[in-house]
């Protein structure tokens, strides 16, 4: 039998029209690299794959389409109370219940405890079933002696087969790799806990920062009414003779220089407000009365040793103690990978029942199932194997695996030990900002105590003609930056302290400070 050339050259052209049909999919990018790419989107503004649609003209460049389900606002958590003042432990439970951080934390841990069970499954028996109906049909034709004769035959029927496999003996490799899923699940449960910490540690910073800006605005407040009254001053000053029409305008000035930091001021306490409701988690509209920081006193005889800290710090941080168990779990892949290239001991069963008139000599494996031998019409069969299995050469992939295993684990055991030199560092840096915000909290108080009575003094003696306008906005200035001073160090001091109980492990509730 010859072959046309036609049937040749149908080949390559249906090869080129099978890429041609491959290329089109270029339409599903944009046009070029200097045009606005116009995507095609459904009839809720949805963005789904097709070609890009026609820019019309004069219709904006780069600006995506509006999906109109993506617009709605998060709600509120339930139990929100707009009349209560919420402190600090308030919020941190909010937090915790609110903060998606705590909610990707804990399925991570679900599914690594997940892992854990899949590993532990390789231990039981693998059962199949299966159920299959078929047909044969057969046709032939003889020739003998000249004579011709054609016959035909078929057949119909089905097959039910179960299988077990069980894997009796193998090293200690399914023994090590439950251990690696173990230690993985118990890594994962480390970092749930530090979620939750880190969590704690960014309301309890946004709440001390929301804190410190609340006393900027304040403070801006009273710099205004003392910048006001040293503006009629100087306009009494001026009425009587005694002042000048430069100490009005520069009274003026100071007066609208304090209204202009007032606004700032209010502004950054918007900001520190809204970053504080980002932190526990709830949409930045809601509205939340937030409690006044307590007074309290700070002093350093709330720190401890540095030794006996960073001694803490390394027993139960969560960061070491996550590497710890991946140094373990990444020890317990070493071993599996070596058991990897030793005997295997299994035991196999089938059962099979055939009705009809097939006739087969082996079923295909389907699955987890093995194959089925010796299977025909109205037959019932069955096989057990126990067995040993050894792998003798796989072109290095195990040898491979192992050297891949012993890597990982070195690469796990100099992680940990990173980690460690990491936290002792940590502890250092912070208990070193605590000392020094603590004694910034003393000096920022002496201050203020000093820059109020020379601005008293000063606004006295200048009402009394016996003080310069210079002398008075001065004393308001530094007075103004004694007490920004003083709540920035109280805020400085707090973050301070959550830090140092973040940094050594032990920041499991709000900071007692």
């Amino acid at each position: 039998m010859s072959m046309r050339w036609s049937d040749i050259l149908l080949v390559p052209a249906l090869a080129l029209g099978l890429s041609a049909c491959a290329t089109s999919s270029l339409d599903l990018a944009p046009p070029a690299p200097d045009r606005p790419w116009q995507p095609a989107t459904n009839q809720d503004g949805e963005i789904v794959a097709g070609a890009a649609a026609t820019a019309a003209a004069g219709q904006a460049g780069y600006v995506l389409p509006a999906n109109r389900a993506l617009a709605m606002l998060p709600p509120a958590p339930a139990g929100l109370d707009a009349g209560r003042a919420y402190a600090l432990p308030d919020l941190i439970d909010l937090a915790e219940s609110s903060n998606p951080d705590t909610r990707i934390a804990w399925d991570e841990a679900r599914r690594a405890a997940l892992a854990e069970g899949i590993a532990r499954s390789a231990y039981l028996p693998q059962l199949a079933a299966s159920a299959l109906e078929g047909r044969q049909h057969g046709h032939a034709r003889d020739a003998v002696s000249g004579l011709g004769a054609d016959g035909s035959d078929s057949a119909h029927g089905t097959i039910s087969v179960l299988s077990v496999q069980w894997l009796l003996f193998d090293f200690g490799e399914r023994s090590a790799l439950v251990e690696a899923a173990r230690q993985v699940s118990v890594a994962s449960n480390i970092a749930f806990t530090a979620a939750h910490q880190q969590v704690i540690h960014a309301v309890s910073t946004a709440f001390y920062a929301h804190a410190a800006a609340q006393a900027r605005a304040r403070t801006a407040v009273q710099a205004l009414d003392n910048a006001r009254q040293v503006e009629a001053a100087a306009q009494a000053r001026y009425r009587q003779g005694i002042g000048t029409v430069v100490e009005v305008a520069q009274a003026r000035q100071a007066t609208a220089a304090a209204e202009l930091a007032r606004v700032q001021a209010q502004g950054g306490a918007r900001d520190a407000y809204v970053a504080l409701l980002t932190a526990v988690g709830v949409p930045p509209t809601s509205e939340l009365r937030i409690a006044e920081l307590a007074e309290r006193k700070l002093s350093l005889d709330l720190a401890r040793p540095l030794d006996d800290m960073i001694a803490a710090a390394l027993s139960r941080r969560p960061d070491v103690l996550g590497a710890y168990a991946a140094m373990k779990a990444s020890q317990a892949n070493v071993r599996a990978a070596r058991a990897e290239s030793r005997p295997k001991l299994f035991l196999a069963a089938t059962g099979s029942y055939g009705h009809g008139d097939l006739d087969v000599a082996a079923l295909p494996a389907a699955g987890q199932q093995p194959p089925t031998v010796n299977v025909g019409g109205h037959h019932f069969g069955s096989t057990v194997f126990l067995g040993v299995t050894m792998p003798l050469y796989d072109g290095g992939t195990r040898s491979a695996m192992l050297a891949r295993a012993q890597a990982a684990s070195d690469s796990a055991g100099a992680r940990l030990a990173q980690v460690r030199d990491e936290a002792a560092r940590q502890v250092a840096v912070a208990d070193n900002a605590l000392r020094t915000s603590l004694a910034a909290c003393d000096a920022a108080e002496a201050l203020v105590q000093a820059a109020g009575i020379t601005f008293d003094a000063a606004l006295a003696a200048y009402r009394r003609g016996v003080g310069t306008l210079t002398d008075v906005t001065l004393a308001q200035s530094q007075w103004l930056q004694a007490r920004n001073a003083r709540s920035d160090a109280r805020s400085q001091a707090l973050t301070a302290a959550a830090t140092l109980a973040l940094v050594t492990g032990s920041l499991g509730a709000a900071p007692a400070w």
